[in-house]
């Protein structure tokens, strides 16, 4: 059995410190390492694998940018429409890649998986560390050290 590679490996900088945005990020970057493992070169191997994940690593995606817009709308986090249209971009880029694989246009899952560990990176490392920054900003600390955001947390807006 061939040993599987990390294409991208976690790192506690993409942490967020709200424990299950950051559980879903290591789905995604799971996500993408497999789609890694999966590139064989062999466009009928790919072609099947594609076609057995893609839809649940869509709806994967969807779940996770739903939990990330509902904690921006409970704590009023200024760039909730800004990062709701990068999501927004993001799903509408991978359902046309979706469409154009289902029709039976050329599909090469290394572009594909180079786009998404790209993007999903960029989104964390960029876009994502506004939320983060705020969310710091704004939770209370809870004894055993762990950031919580609560209603009075989010009546208190700090300017970030």
């Amino acid at each position: 059995m061939a040993m599987k590679s990390e294409l991208v490996k976690w790192s506690p900088t993409f942490s967020c410190g709200v424990k299950i945005v950051d559980d879903q990020h290591k789905g995604l970057l799971n996500l993408v390492n497999d789609m890694f493992n999966h590139v064989t070169g062999n466009e009928a191997d790919e072609r099947a694998y594609f076609t057995k994940i893609i839809q649940q690593a869509v709806q994967y995606v969807k779940v996770h940018f739903m939990t990330e817009e509902k904690i921006m709308l409970h704590t009023k986090f200024h760039g909730y429409s800004e990062h709701k249209k990068a999501h927004d971009t993001f799903v509408l880029t991978v359902v046309e890649s979706v469409r154009n694989f289902q029709e039976g246009k050329r599909f090469i899952l290394s572009d594909f998986t180079k786009f998404l560990k790209d993007w999903v990176l960029t989104h964390i490392a960029i876009m994502d560390k506004e939320y983060f920054a705020y969310f710091k900003a704004i939770a209370t600390r809870k004894s055993d050290g762990r950031l919580s955001i609560n209603q009075s947390d989010v009546a208190r807006q700090p300017t970030v």
